[in-house]
């Protein structure tokens, strides 16, 4: 009967066949137990930055001042589906059951966007999407909060834009995922000039995107100013895209039409 060795090519082949194995099983497991873990941290990450961009939360903290938690102040938020083409909310459309950046990439349930048409660099925009919405104890409109996404420098910005109840000012405005460079165009996190935008007009009098970053500020009490936000100092292409983005997201290819039927019922 031959020797066994232990060291022989074999036998190191059939130990590393194991290990691989046994590291897949567990990583296999680990993944499949810590999801819903990682569903909940999720969710809760987002509930936060809505928060955030509707000025309801401080940023780093995780109860406003009054003590109310994440979970209390979004139990205030209704969220809907809007059906980007109409405008219209779409009914019996669970908002747990879709996931629109997904939706972006699947040619039936998105448009392709024409060079003149993707100023925010999407490609592709999806059919229906999902807005937050809370309401006076009048039923009023208090706030909107509208998912909102689009190019910079180095990738794609995704974000929140909050607006008033009058459905023309700015409530905020703030991005949970971003590649930009640190200290210029990473400077869309910084608070100082997310403070900046709370106040801003979103349209002009004829109804367009009228929101514009800019390097010198227009006189102060002038019609230009009232949509006017600092630029980024040099991040020149970060700045356009969020000014891009802006635009195209409350523009007629964006939620638009939707901010328009709520204006023409309210």
């Amino acid at each position: 009967m031959p020797e066994f060795n232990k060291e022989g090519l074999r036998n190191t082949f059939f130990v590393a066949v194991v290990l691989c194995l046994v590291c897949s099983v567990i990583v296999s497991a680990a993944a499949v137990m810590l999801k819903p873990i990682q569903k909940v941290n999720q969710a809760f990450d987002q509930k936060q930055n809505i928060l955030r961009a509707a000025g309801m939360l401080p940023a780093g903290a995780a109860v406003d001042v009054a003590g109310r938690n994440v979970d209390e102040l979004f139990a205030e938020f209704d969220a809907r589906v809007v059906d980007l083409t109409t405008g219209l909310y779409a009914e019996g459309v669970d908002p747990q059951g879709i996931d629109p950046i997904k939706m972006a990439k699947d040619p039936a349930r998105s448009m392709a966007l024409d060079e003149t048409q993707d100023i925010a660099t999407i490609g592709r925009r999806e059919n229906v999407s999902i807005v937050y919405v809370r309401e006076t104890e009048d039923g009023a409109i208090d706030k909107i909060v509208l998912p909102v996404r689009g190019y910079g420098l180095w990738g794609t910005l995704y974000g929140y834009l909050a607006i008033e109840g009058d459905l023309e000012t700015v409530a905020g405005l703030g991005f949970y995922a971003q590649k930009e460079t640190p200290g210029l165009g990473g400077e869309v996190d910084n608070p100082a000039w997310k403070a900046l935008w709370p106040g801003i007009r979103l349209y002009d009098d004829h109804g367009a995107p009228a929101v514009k970053l800019v390097k010198s500020r227009s006189p102060e009490g002038s019609a230009a100013a009232a949509h006017e936000v600092d630029a980024l100092s040099g991040a020149t292409l970060t700045t356009k895209g969020v000014e891009n983005l802006v635009r195209f997201w409350t523009g007629e290819l964006g939620f638009g039409p939707f901010l328009d039927h709520l204006k023409s019922t309210s």
